[in-house]
């Protein structure tokens, strides 16, 4: 088609106002959106940005309790800070570039989004209402998809001052979604952790911490597996909890001005350095990077003034200085790293022993695959390049290349005729298809040596990337694809096994999920409607009527490339794989993989749900 009848003039000029602009480019203010199956997805970041403010006001010595409650697809936020200004209450969550933050004396290290916060709130929620308490009286204000629907008249008021804050994300935007309490409960305890002494009243639960990042590390570990207690040591500006597992992996937790910084950034980089320098000088010893960092667990807060990110939910930190005129982060952790880890360790020798022993086990464990290391290498460039277990797409999963790369995924899937099923559905830009062989080895209680023995197993990982670590894992999201019988539940089990037991940062990091295929397909000669469970099934027979025809789907075979299209597109269905942050990983594949085959067969007759019986629920 050509272009010499399209008009460029001033009508071509247009100018959207601040809700359009957030409502048509989201991810510029919110990442990515999602339907609530991932941690980072929109509608959490939504949560984040009312509580944020709620937690300034706490910071700024206004208000120790914060009221949370949240259900499937509404959130209620009561702070008990100073309020907003009555007269600018409509101007805060309507009118881009307004906000009391910019006063660098009151908010020189805050938390929330400058000016840009409740809007996106507003602007992305169908229903969002914010009442402001203060000075006894208050004032009211309601919207839908940001646009004003109600502006009520100051009236008094005898509540205690605060905000009130009200929002239903919108479900044109947010589509099929629905909060995960897994996922709230983690943003909640890390606000507990990050400001002693506030109390969040969660869902009617208190959450409250006394002992800051030490507490953090508690929660998301157990006992059994550290090998020495909890180092913990705070500053001023800074905060660190630090121990070494049983566990394979390394695992962070940081955060700025109480923001928790999920992709890291300088402050996490400066404190992985500088554990390697201050250990390498402490043991006299030159440890290789990779055995002292080795199955660490850690968490580290930092305050800092005017911090640069590098995107606009603050998820990596970017600023090279703690303060504008301040010391580099780099030199600001280091010092502090330095002295105070040394010191703990010259005061603490048996923490120091078992330190040490951990990085030697990783010394050891690291030089005996080093000899398998390079031959399993070559046999999987040389099977990548003739066989076809891996069908990849064209974008990999990089977070600094674009929105639609960080929706790239991966399909684990069993025999040829499901993969063929997916691979021919499949959006090659950003899905790919990996073809396991049969049933994968129970890996429980072997070694890492095992995955580059195991050729679908060292297959698999140079497919994901992982051999060094998740810095270049190529896909957003790893997802098993089984069928929904006996072998299909077991190769479900073993993948995961697998995971858990090389690979637990993919699980705790949110890169884990099952595919949900529908077991039914209920249709007449005008509708189909595709059933994930027997409670839908039923509704659909009842809305069709007149016996309608219905299919058993046994396998994912069965299901034709056509219609397999809709299961994995935009109506995706995906159960993310959520760890318990106090369950023991040995514990809980002991008992799920082990050989304690009666304890476990209890379990699941204790627990046994016959079809008869949800059928009859529904009748």
């Amino acid at each position: 088609m050509g272009t010499e009848n399209i008009t460029y003039n001033e009508d071509s000029i247009r100018s959207l106002d601040w809700r359009e602009h957030i409502r048509m480019r989201p991810g510029m203010y919110i990442g990515k959106l999602g339907d609530g199956s991932s941690a980072d997805d929109g509608i959490y970041v939504l949560v984040k940005e009312v509580i944020d403010n709620s937690i300034d006001e706490h910071v700024m010595g206004y208000g120790k309790t914060i009221d949370v409650d949240i259900s499937d697809h509404k959130v209620e936020i009561r702070d008990y800070g100073r309020g907003i200004p009555l007269g600018k209450v409509v101007d805060c969550v309507s009118k881009i570039n307004t906000g009391g933050k910019y006063d660098s004396k009151a908010f020189q290290k805050s938390v929330g989004l400058n000016g840009v916060g409740t809007k996106a709130v507003n602007a992305l929620s169908s229903y969002f209402k914010v009442q402001s308490f203060r000075e006894g009286k208050t004032k009211l204000v309601e919207f839908e998809r940001g646009i004003l629907q109600k502006d009520a008249r100051l009236a008094k008021s005898n509540e205690r001052e605060g905000t009130f804050i009200v929002f239903e994300p919108d479900n044109t935007v947010f589509k099929n979604f629905h909060f995960r309490p897994q996922f709230l409960e983690n943003q909640i305890w890390n606000y507990a952790f990050l400001n002693a002494g506030l109390t969040i009243k969660f869902n009617g639960q208190k959450y409250h911490s006394e002992h800051g990042l030490k507490d953090l590390l508690s929660n998301k570990t157990s006992e059994d597996t550290l090998r020495y207690p909890i180092i913990h040591l705070r500053g001023e500006d800074i905060e660190i909890a630090m121990s070494h597992t049983n566990q394979y992996g390394e695992e962070y937790y940081s955060f700025v001005n109480g923001q928790f910084t999920t992709q890291g950034g300088t402050h996490l980089a400066a404190f992985r350095e500088a554990v390697v320098k201050t250990l390498r000088d402490y043991y006299k010893k030159d440890f290789d990077a990779s055995d002292i960092r080795a199955s660490i667990v850690a968490a580290i807060s930092v305050r800092v003034q005017e911090p640069v990110f590098e995107s606009q939910t603050k998820t990596k930190l970017g600023s090279q200085n703690v303060a504008p005129d301040g010391p580099t982060m780099r030199t600001f952790v280091n010092d502090f790293v330095k002295k105070h880890l040394d010191d703990y360790l010259h005061r603490n020798p048996q923490a120091a022993d078992a330190l040490q022993k951990r990085i030697l086990q990783s010394e050891r464990e690291r030089k005996e695959i080093a000899g398998i290391k390079k031959l399993a290498n070559e046999r999987a460039k040389k099977a990548n390049l003739h066989n076809k277990k891996l069908r990849d797409c064209r974008f990999h999963y990089d977070d600094k290349k674009g929105e639609r790369v960080d929706d790239t995924m991966i399909f684990i899937t069993e025999g040829d005729s499901a993969s063929g099923s997916i691979t021919k559905s499949r959006d090659v830009g950003i899905q790919a298809v990996f073809s396991l062989r049969g049933k994968p080895l129970n890996c429980f209680s072997l070694t890492k040596k095992v995955v580059y023995e195991n050729e679908e197993f060292n297959l698999l990982q140079h497919a994901l990337n992982i051999e060094d670590g998740l810095d270049g894992l190529r896909y957003r999201k790893i997802i098993i694809a089984t069928d929904a019988d006996v072998d299909g539940m077991h190769i479900r089990l073993l993948m995961m096994t697998f995971f858990l037991q090389f690979f637990p940062d993919l699980v705790r990091n949110g890169h884990v999920f099952i595919l949900e295929t529908p077991l039914f397909r209920v249709r007449n000669k005008k509708e189909t409607i595709y059933c994930y469970n027997e409670e839908e099934k039923q509704k659909a027979i009842k809305r069709l009527g007149s016996k309608p025809e219905i299919t058993r789907f046994k396998g994912l075979g069965e299901i034709s490339p056509e219609e397999f299209g809709k299961f994995i597109g935009e109506e995706i269905r995906l159960q993310p794989v959520i760890m318990d942050d106090k369950m023991s990983i040995q514990k809980l594949l002991s008992f799920y993989m082990g050989k304690n085959t009666a304890e476990r067969q209890n379990f699941i007759i204790d627990r046994l749900r016959v079809e008869k019986d949800l059928v009859e629920e529904n009748l």
